[in-house]
């Protein structure tokens, strides 16, 4: 059976079809499209984007996110080892928080003085 998708690769939002048996996809405008949709057919990522709280200041949170996508089937696991990730003041943006989470680097995308 074919599945349907919507291409989320650039504004254009592409609908696209996938054969899972033979990774033939249709509807792609460009070749991005077609390699999102075998990626998400294969193995699904997604970057992961949350905050944490600053253990050393009262009611401090930061952004981070993950530098590259993870496998859509570790999100929830990944939040639990965020949720338990020791952060402290003073941050940059940019800075690493963690260097290996399911493959990916975990960034600040703020900072906290």
């Amino acid at each position: 059976m074919k599945r349907q998708l919507s291409c989320i690769v650039c504004p254009k939002g592409c609908a696209l079809e996938i054969d899972p048996d033979s990774l033939a996809v249709t509807g792609n405008a460009c070749p991005r499209g077609e390699d999102y949709a075998r990626q998400e057919a294969a193995c699904p990522m997604r970057v992961l984007t949350t905050a944490l709280r600053v253990r050393n200041r009262e009611n401090a949170m930061v952004s981070v996110k993950t530098a590259s996508p993870i496998p859509r089937e570790k999100l929830t696991q990944a939040m639990a080892v965020l949720k338990a990730l020791p952060v402290e003041a003073p941050i940059a943006p940019g800075q690493v928080l963690l260097e290996d989470l399911y493959g990916a680097r975990v960034v600040a995308t703020c900072g906290v003085l």
